[in-house]
């Protein structure tokens, strides 16, 4: 049971870092006109992809000024989840883990 809860906590972190990565790269291809953001279907995108990553984004945002037109918080929120996802994540679900074996 309690490997199941980690493994799901795990999954939903990384699946946050891939919608911050699209996010940015969205955001990217809307900024090099590759893609328009009038078309339904992208729009969508960007706002269910907005939706989910701003969350996680706004916090930083309001530490970190963007430096030469340059947001660095997605590259900040990255590092941290994924410090998350190998460092805290396993210390705080070995006791569990470990009361279910033994």
């Amino acid at each position: 049971m309690g490997s199941f809860i980690y493994f799901i906590v795990d999954a939903l972190l990384g699946l946050l870092i891939l919608a911050v990565v699209l996010n940015v790269v969205l955001s990217w291809l809307v900024a090099f006109e590759v893609v328009n953001l009038r078309h339904p279907f992208v729009r969508q995108v960007a706002v269910f992809l907005d939706a989910v990553s701003r969350p996680v984004l706004r916090p930083f945002q309001r530490i970190i000024p963007p430096i030469g037109g340059m947001d660095l918080s997605p590259l900040i929120a990255i590092l941290i989840l994924q410090g998350v996802r190998a460092y805290l994540l396993p210390w705080l679900f070995s006791p569990i883990i470990s009361l279910f074996r033994g």
